[in-house]
């Protein structure tokens, strides 16, 4: 009798760090079952390989993807969009890729999707938009509406808001995309030769970027500029 009562509060102790270790392993799991889902239906995570965006985004910021836009939502004028490379607008990259721990750390959402095959740019124009430049102050126009575009960089000596002339309109089902730093961006003014003409179906779109999460200085919500698109909307109901 004496044997088993000494025994009992090592049972007691083992059964108490196995019960421990249980409960981690089901935590553990929960959490990168969540994660996963939330990658896959809802937010997805992404870096900013280049200075195409600045300043909005800067090299090596972290975003936030909603994945809603455009499958439930409707993508908008002025939305900062994630989407897949539709063909030729990215260049072969020397970067290192990811070891099979960070890929699977991207599988499952808990780090930044690394890969060389997304574009991050701004929505200027949706599909039935007229979109143009320059006007005679050097703005874009979208159905004859010239935008006030306070997120754009414009490099010194430099004051037009593109450094090339185009006349466009977007088909149905697509977008037209531009970067904020208008003279460091390859978007869709520089591949109208490609297949797509420049324009990114929406079917390639993987999400709105909706807020800035990495690093912490700059974390911030990515607010779309409705003001910069007043008129176009009516503008285009007008002219059809």
């Amino acid at each position: 009798m004496r044997e088993a009562a000494s025994d009992a509060p090592r049972r007691g102790a083992r059964s108490g760090i196995l019960g421990f270790l249980r409960d981690l392993v089901i935590i553990v799991v929960v959490a990168f079952l969540v994660s996963f889902l939330l990658k896959t239906f809802l937010v997805r995570s992404f870096y900013i390989p280049s200075q195409s965006m600045e300043q909005t985004l800067k090299v090596d910021d972290r975003i936030l993807v909603n994945q809603l836009v455009p499958k439930v939502v409707s993508v908008k004028r002025g939305d900062i969009v994630v989407f897949k490379d539709p063909g030729g607008w990215l260049l072969p990259t020397s970067t290192n890729p990811p070891t099979s721990f960070e890929s699977f750390l991207q599988s499952v959402g808990l780090a930044a999707d690394t890969s060389h095959e997304y574009v991050v740019k701004r929505v200027i124009g949706v599909g039935g938009d007229r979109v143009a430049c320059c006007d005679a102050e050097g703005r874009v126009t979208v159905n004859g509406v010239p935008l006030d575009e306070p997120y754009i960089v414009i490099q010194e000596g430099e004051t037009r808001a593109s450094g090339i002339d185009f006349d466009v309109t977007v088909p149905e089902g697509s977008v037209w995309v531009m970067g904020d730093n208008r003279y460091q961006s390859k978007d869709s003014r520089y591949n109208q030769e490609q297949p797509g003409k420049g324009f990114v179906p929406e079917d390639e779109i993987v999400g709105r970027a909706f807020v800035r999460n990495w690093p912490l200085d700059r974390l911030t919500w990515l607010d779309r500029p409705e003001s910069t698109f007043t008129g176009v909307e009516q503008a285009k109901a007008t002219s059809e």
